[in-house]
């Protein structure tokens, strides 16, 4: 098969080609990168029978990326030498799934992987409206819709888009490598200011601010732990911008096997966004929001959205509606034993709603290569 993705750099992609290969599938990668060397250690030797470095593309840079995609789309031979033996192609992202139709040859199953809704892709204007066509006539042609939430396959493909049928939801899930969630329930240091980690891609500065406000205002009650990579387009200075914050901490990018010494040092994960609030941020379900449980760590989430519905669901989690007006005083009248139920009840949590099973992993690749179920 033959994996065609926008960022190199996101640990997700690593994730999913590791999911591909256990269960026994080829995997040739081709794909843009969004930082000037890949930082998730993917590499030809790690998983990938071949993999296709397509250049340097960057966030926010739309036209820049329009004529990266065009170039490939006149000259495309190299994603054709992804591709040519392929009986599979997975495009990851709209702008992958119109190199995937380019070089696709009659026979060839399409997938396409959409784990987020660009905003482009949600106005009312005449680029708006130009590009959902585009993606509609595209959608027609591919086998299988991939989405990471039920939301996408309710509000985004189904009442936008038409497409109801053929959409597979694969949820953002961990992989069962990592620790079990049974370490929800093993001590945790009391004590000293309550810690909440905001980890993974970072690109939602008023997140950043709303953050910072907190720990500005608890007074050292409250501290605030960043590791992960900043969006450069929202972010162009993120490290000297963070160090004037009080009660903020930095810690750089970082890799899986450092999870479980992340999480071990907060008592709770941010898994609040607003990036493209009332739109894509309304509708996705994080990393995060799994790895943060799969290693004890108390979501904290907004009541509204997505997000907010799967905790509330499994009845685990903090809900906010403001998070700066509200989190002073909820977390400030925890007591230990109000932390204690709190994170019994993760421990509760049915395995398969955070890892991804065998029998999971084995019935998307079925999905993938065209083999239904019995």
């Amino acid at each position: 098969m033959a994996y065609l993705v926008h960022n190199l750099d996101d640990a997700a992609v690593r994730r999913r080609v590791d999911l591909f290969a256990m269960e026994g599938l080829s995997v040739g990668l081709g794909g843009f990168r969004r930082r000037a060397a890949t930082v998730g250690g993917l590499t030809v030797e790690h998983a990938a029978h071949l993999m296709m470095d397509l250049g340097r593309t960057t966030d926010a840079r739309l036209f820049q990326r329009a004529m990266t995609i065009l170039r490939h789309l006149l000259f495309p031979h190299a994603i054709k030498q992804v591709c040519a033996d392929a009986s599979v192609i997975v495009a990851r992202n709209l702008e992958m799934l119109i190199l995937a139709w380019r070089v696709r040859s009659r026979g060839q199953r399409l997938i396409y992987e959409c784990l987020d809704i660009h905003r482009l892709l949600l106005g009312t204007g005449a680029a708006s409206q130009l590009m959902r066509r585009i993606e509609q006539r595209l959608l027609a042609r591919t086998d299988l819709v991939i989405v990471s939430s039920p939301a996408f396959a309710r509000a985004y493909f189904d009442e936008r888009q038409g497409r109801s049928e053929g959409v597979l939801l694969v949820e953002n899930k961990v992989p069962e490598c990592l620790p079990d969630h049974g370490a929800a329930m093993r001590p945790r240091r009391e004590g000293g200011p309550l810690v909440i980690g905001w980890f993974g891609m970072l690109r939602c500065r008023k997140t950043l601010t709303q953050l910072g406000s907190l720990a500005r205002q608890s007074r050292g009650a409250m501290e605030i732990v960043i590791a992960g990579i900043p969006s450069e387009a929202e972010f162009p200075q993120f490290e000297s911008l963070v160090s004037g914050m009080p009660g903020v901490r930095y810690l750089g990018a970082y890799q899986s096997q450092d999870l479980p010494k992340l999480y071990a040092a907060v008592d709770f994960v941010w898994a609040v966004d607003y990036f493209e609030e009332g739109l894509n941020s309304d509708w996705l379900l994080p990393n995060r929001l799994y790895e943060g449980l799969a290693h004890g760590a108390v979501p904290i989430a907004l009541r509204r959205v997505e997000t907010g519905r799967w905790l509330r669901r499994w009845g685990v989690g903090i809900l906010v509606d403001d998070p700066v007006a509200e989190l002073p005083v909820l977390l400030g009248s925890l007591t230990v034993d109000d932390r204690t139920r709190m994170r019994a009840a993760i421990a509760a949590l049915p395995h398969e709603a955070l890892y991804q099973t065998p029998g999971e992993r084995g019935a998307i690749a079925r999905a993938v290569v065209g083999m239904a179920d019995e």
